[in-house]
């Protein structure tokens, strides 16, 4: 009943409100970008472009999408992400679930693996690392210092203690070992929980640059983030590979436009597919009878 009283309706209009216009300003930078980098030269060096393009043209797609150094980038990135979210949910999923079994010592393996997250080794330690591994410039470089993450370990071994034992010590009744129940039980009901965390990991590496910038001296090599942290933020355009003349005549802020929307626009693509998974796996385990 209280959903029909005027106050609940006031509140929930405000709410609705409120929310609409920060989606809105979430949503407002990305249609601009998306508007430059279909717009000309001249609109966008004029700086009269707002949410709709002006003298709408393909021109910026057509020279990011001939720009070899580009489509390395964006080979290497679709690469890191892919294997980097495969290790990283593997490696998860095993510490989880040995994490959530009752063992003696579980309690200090627990903490040992809590104190990692709060306490590390540092950026200089952690370059050392990587050099004496001789991992720099190779994707090696990229995955294996972020493959385990102790916050989605610690949100998965919950999701699986979430699990009713009785399922488990049935399927041990009728003869399935650890490996077995793992595959048949626990992994089939905690799929909202592994796509959310595997949504986290997709998006911290295809959008992480620092790390590329750190260990990969090629920039040939670069992923997509890191490349484009060096041509947008830096300024730099000489390894565009787009030819002096036409860049003269072409406009910055529709090629970096373009190169922006394409490197966001796979994220984009993929939320919807796990969205509703999202809210499921993000509260699931959190209450517990």
């Amino acid at each position: 009943m209280y959903r029909k009283t005027m106050p609940y309706k006031i509140f929930n209009g405000c709410n609705i409100l409120f929310l609409g216009l920060m989606a809105l300003l979430c949503i407002l930078p990305l249609i601009h970008v998306l508007a430059v980098s279909f717009s000309s030269s001249a609109a966008a060096t004029a700086n009269i472009v707002t949410l709709w393009p002006v003298d709408f043209t393909f021109v910026a797609y057509q020279k990011t999408f001939d720009n070899p150094l580009f489509l390395n980038s964006l080979v290497y990135a679709v690469a890191r992400t892919v294997s980097g979210t495969l290790l990283t949910m593997l490696l998860t999923i095993s510490a989880a679930y040995g994490l959530s079994k009752s063992f003696p010592g579980r309690t200090a393996y627990s903490w040992i693996i809590v104190f990692t997250m709060l306490f590390n080794g540092g950026l200089i330690p952690s370059y050392m690392v990587v050099t004496n591994l001789q991992l720099t410039n190779t994707l090696w470089a990229l995955i294996l210092p972020s493959a385990v993450s102790v916050f989605n370990t610690i949100l998965m071994m919950q999701f699986f203690r979430a699990i009713p034992k009785e399922l488990v010590e049935a399927s041990s009744i009728d003869g399935a070992g650890y490996f077995r129940v793992l595959i048949s039980i626990f992994l089939p009901l905690s799929l909202p929980s592994i796509a959310t965390l595997s949504l986290f990991s997709m998006v911290g590496h295809w959008n992480s640059w620092f790390d590329g910038l750190l260990y990969i001296t090629d920039y040939r090599k670069y992923p997509l983030a890191t490349f484009l942290q060096t041509i947008i933020q830096s300024g730099d355009m000489r390894n565009t590979s787009i030819d002096p003349s036409e860049l003269a005549a072409l406009s910055e802020r529709t090629i970096r436009s373009a190169q922006i929307f394409i490197g966001a626009l796979p994220i984009l693509l993929v939320y919807p597919f796990l969205q509703k998974y999202f809210v499921s796996g993000t509260t699931m385990g959190a209450v517990k009878e």
